[in-house]
C-alpha cells in the first residue's frame, strides 16, 4: 500500500463505471421487452389473430438490436475482473465466479438456444413451441440478471462464507446463504422490476409517436394497452420493492442510507427527505446546515429504516464516530465502533493474516492457532486496515442524496403516468390528447436517467468498499500501470458510443419503417 498508485485505482473505476453504465443501457429493455413480447405472442396463440403475430414481431425485432449489443458489452465487462481487479478477483474468486459461472453455463445458453426459434421459427415449428421458445428467451434473460444480481449482492453484504487464510482467499460454504441472502432477493426483484418499467415505457412511447403519426394504429392501441397495464403492476411492485431495499440498506450498509438522504447527523424519528437541496462543501463535522432547503416527512426515514417512527437511524458523523447503540445481526445490542477504531482491527487482521503465514512456513501449530483466533476475531474489519483516513469511508453524499431522489421521484411519476393512460384508455374510450403522446415519448429518455441513476445510488453509495467492510477498491486492483488503464478507457468509450449510435440509428429506421408485412 505505500507504493500505491491511486490514479490507476481512480482510472480503473472508471473504466468499470463506463462499461457497467453502458451495458445496462441495454440489459433493462432487454429484460422487460421479452416479456412483453411473451404476452403479446400468447395473445396470439390464443386468440389466432393474426394482427397480434404481426405485433410480436416488429417489438421482437426490436429486441433482437438490443439484445445484440447488449452481448458485447456484457461480455467486456467480466472481462475487466481479471484484467483491471485481478486482487478482487483472487480474494473472491470461488465466491464470485460460482454464480457468473452459473449464468454462463445455464440462463445465456438457454436464453441464446431459443433465441434462434424465436427469431426463425416462425412457420418452421408449431405455434405451442414457438411461443415456448419466446417465453424460455423472456426466463433466459431473467435468469441471467439473477446470478449477476446475486454476485452484486454478496458485495454488498457477503453472506455464505468463510475466509481461508491459507490461500487468503473467501470462500463458499452454504451456496443457499448466497442466492437467497436478504439484500440478493431484493435487489433481484428490484432490479429487474425497473426493467419491466423501462420496457413498458418504450413500447408506450414509441406506440404513442405511432399515433400521433397516425400510423400502425391498431398495433399502437394494443400495445399501449399490453404495456400499460404490464407497466402499472410492475412499477407498483418496483415501489414495492425499493421499500424492501431501503429496509436491507438501512440494516446492512448504514452508511449508504445517511449518504441517500444526505444525514449527517443521527436522530430518533429521523424524517425521510422528499425534495431538497444540500449545502455545497458540507463537511460531516462542520455546524452547516446540511440542506439549503428540504421538504420532508416526519418520522418516516426510521420507520421505513427500522419500522419504528421513533427509532434512531445514525448519520454520516456518527458512523464515523461511533457511539451509538445498534442491534447486530444476532438480535444482540452493540456500542457502534468508530471508523479509527475499526482501522486499528483491520490492521490487526491484516497482520495476524501475515504472521499465520509465517508460523505455517515455520512448521509453529501454536503459533498458527493464535493468529488463527486472532484473525477470525477481527474478520470482519479486515477491509479496515487498508485505509488511512477515517473520513475515507464516506462516499461521494451529493452524488447519491441526488441520484436517489431523482431515482424516486422519477418511479412515482411513472405510477401516476400508467394509471392515467389506462383511465383514459379503459374509462374515456382510448381518448388521450397529444400533448399526452408526447409526454409519453419524453417518458422513454426519463426511464432510462431513473435506472441509471438507481446504480449510481447501489455502486457509489458503498463506496470505498469493493467488498463490504472487506475489501475496499484501493486494494482490489490489478498492478498494472495506470497508462494502459487510460488508453483502455478512451477506445472502450469510442466504442462503446459507436455502439449506442449504432443501435439508435437502426432502432429509429426499424421503428419507422413499422412491422415488416404491414399493419392496419
Amino acid at each position: 500500500m505505500e507504493h500505491f498508485d491511486l490514479s490507476l485505482v481512480n482510472w480503473s473505476r472508471a473504466q468499470f463505471a463506463l462499461t457497467a453504465m453502458y451495458h445496462w443501457v441495454f440489459v433493462p429493455l432487454t429484460l422487460g421487452l421479452a416479456f412483453i413480447m411473451a404476452f403479446m405472442e400468447t395473445l396470439y396463440y390464443k386468440t389466432g389473430d393474426e394482427e397480434w403475430k404481426r405485433i410480436t414481431k416488429f417489438w421482437m425485432t426490436l429486441f433482437g438490436i438490443n439484445f445484440a449489443i447488449g452481448v458485447a458489452t456484457g461480455i467486456i465487462l467480466e472481462f475487466e475482473f481479471g484484467t483491471n481487479w485481478s486482487n478482487y478477483s483472487w480474494f473472491v474468486g470461488d465466491i464470485f465466479g460460482a454464480p457468473l459461472a452459473i449464468e454462463g453455463i445455464m440462463a445465456f445458453f438457454m436464453e441464446s438456444t431459443f433465441i434462434a426459434v424465436m427469431f426463425f421459427g416462425w412457420n418452421k415449428v408449431s405455434k405451442k413451441f414457438h411461443l415456448l421458445s419466446t417465453w424460455l428467451v423472456a426466463l433466459g434473460a431473467n435468469l441471467s440478471a439473477l446470478w449477476i444480481l446475486v454476485a452484486n449482492a454478496w458485495m454488498q453484504y457477503p453472506a455464505g462464507m468463510f475466509f481461508n487464510p491459507d490461500t487468503a482467499r473467501n470462500e463458499m460454504h452454504n451456496f443457499w446463504e448466497v442466492l437467497l441472502s436478504p439484500v440478493a432477493v431484493n435487489k433481484f426483484l428490484h432490479t429487474i422490476s425497473s426493467g419491466y418499467v423501462l420496457a413498458a415505457l418504450f413500447v408506450v412511447g414509441i406506440s404513442a409517436w405511432y399515433l400521433l403519426k397516425g400510423r400502425n394504429v391498431l398495433l399502437a392501441k394494443r400495445s399501449i394497452i399490453v404495456a400499460s397495464v404490464f407497466g402499472l403492476i410492475t412499477s407498483v411492485f418496483l415501489a414495492l420493492t425499493g421499500d424492501g431495499s431501503a429496509y436491507q440498506v438501512a440494516q446492512k450498509q448504514p452508511m449508504k442510507l445517511a449518504a441517500m438522504e444526505g444525514l449527517y447527523e443521527g436522530k430518533e424519528g429521523a424524517p425521510l427527505i422528499v425534495i431538497g437541496a444540500l449545502t455545497p462543501g458540507k463537511q460531516y463535522n462542520d455546524d452547516k446546515d446540511p440542506y439549503l432547503f428540504r421538504i420532508q416527512i416526519p418520522k418516516l426515514l426510521s420507520f421505513l429504516g427500522y419500522r419504528s417512527g421513533d427509532a434512531f437511524v445514525p448519520g454520516v458523523k456518527d458512523i464515523v464516530e461511533g457511539g451509538y447503540t445498534y442491534t447486530d445481526k444476532d438480535g444482540n445490542q452493540k456500542v457502534a465502533l468508530s471508523a479509527e477504531q475499526k482501522i486499528e482491527l483491520g490492521r490487526i487482521a491484516i497482520q495476524a493474516l501475515a504472521d499465520y503465514k509465517n508460523a505455517k512456513e515455520l512448521g509453529d501449530t501454536t503459533a498458527m492457532a493464535y493468529h488463527r483466533k486472532l484473525l477470525d476475531a477481527n474478520f470482519e474489519y479486515f477491509g479496515y486496515g487498508y485505509l488511512n483516513d477515517p473520513k475515507s469511508i464516506i462516499p461521494n453524499v451529493p452524488l447519491t442524496f441526488y441520484s436517489f431522489h431523482i431515482m424516486v421521484g422519477l418511479g412515482f411519476l411513472f405510477i401516476a403516468f400508467f394509471i392515467l393512460i389506462l383511465y383514459l384508455i379503459f374509462f374515456k374510450g382510448f381518448k388521450i390528447n397529444k400533448w399526452l403522446l408526447r409526454t409519453a415519448i419524453l417518458m422513454i429518455p426519463l426511464a432510462y436517467i431513473a435506472s441509471q441513476a438507481g446504480w449510481i445510488v447501489a455502486e457509489v453509495g458503498r463506496q470505498p468498499w469493493v467488498i463490504q467492510d472487506i475489501l475496499p477498491t484501493v486494494a482490489a486492483v490489478s498492478r498494472i500501470d495506470a497508462s494502459a488503464v487510460q488508453v483502455t478507457f478512451f477506445l472502450f468509450f469510442i466504442i462503446f458510443t459507436t455502439l449506442l449510435i449504432a443501435e439508435l440509428r437502426i432502432m429509429f429506421t426499424q421503428i419507422k419503417k413499422g412491422p415488416k408485412d404491414g399493419g392496419k
